[in-house]
């Protein structure tokens, strides 16, 4: 790595100099939103665009480093509030509650959902992206996921769901907005028994299985 620019303030290694650039460029998201150029991190930094692209081949890939950066931080934060929480409603509830009331203007998340094809930007609930997003956040929980019906498809499910779930009440909070114990009554209503249902389709099966004759 060459220790050229940087404002005086060399870099010692290739990682301080990642961190560096993922810093800039979450000051510069924070402050205009979505957009990000190249050129506006290196001048944030006192560097070439050269030196920018020689760790991110374009404004896309810094975005999404940058996102998935604070998303891990998020992850480890949201796994601390439920631990210890082993039903998978009260889980999932809290989870979805605390997200929504965390993540409400959430520049680094939007970048999480967007889409960038031909110039045009949209929200993609169902990138590989933001679902290996949902299905971490899933894998972190205290919960015996198979003992309550879950395999892989399904729990691949319910992290598109609850993130389905988060995203519409993140655009759209209702007038007045919900939010503490308004929030997780309305979520336990309509997601709980979306949880409940590959228990409910086991016992069920177990129930009107035809029994064999002696």
């Amino acid at each position: 790595m060459r220790s050229r620019g940087w404002s005086g303030r060399w870099p010692a290694s290739d990682e301080e100099a990642i961190t560096r650039i993922l810093d800039a460029a979450d000051d510069l998201v924070a402050e205009s939103g979505t957009t990000l150029r190249i050129a506006d991190v290196a001048r944030a930094l006192g560097v070439t665009r050269q030196t920018v692209y020689r760790y991110f081949p374009g404004s896309e890939a810094l975005l999404v480093a940058s996102a998935m950066r604070a998303a891990d931080g998020f992850i480890d934060q949201l796994a601390e509030h439920v631990r210890g929480l082993s039903d998978p409603v009260e889980a999932m509830v809290e989870s979805v509650s605390y997200s929504v009331e965390q993540l409400a203007d959430d520049r680094q998340f939007e970048n999480l959902l967007t889409r960038r094809q031909g110039g045009t930007v949209t929200t993609s609930l169902t990138s590989d992206t933001a679902l290996a997003f949902a299905r971490t956040i899933l894998r972190r929980f205290d919960i015996d996921w198979e003992t309550h019906g879950f395999d892989e498809a399904a729990l691949d499910e319910l992290a598109e769901l609850s993130l389905r779930t988060m995203h519409s009440i993140l655009v759209d909070p209702g007038q007045p907005p919900r939010d503490g114990i308004t929030l997780r009554r309305f979520v336990a209503r309509w997601l709980g028994p979306a949880i409940l249902y590959p228990r409910l389709t086991r016992v069920v099966d177990v129930i009107t299985k035809p029994v064999a004759s002696p």
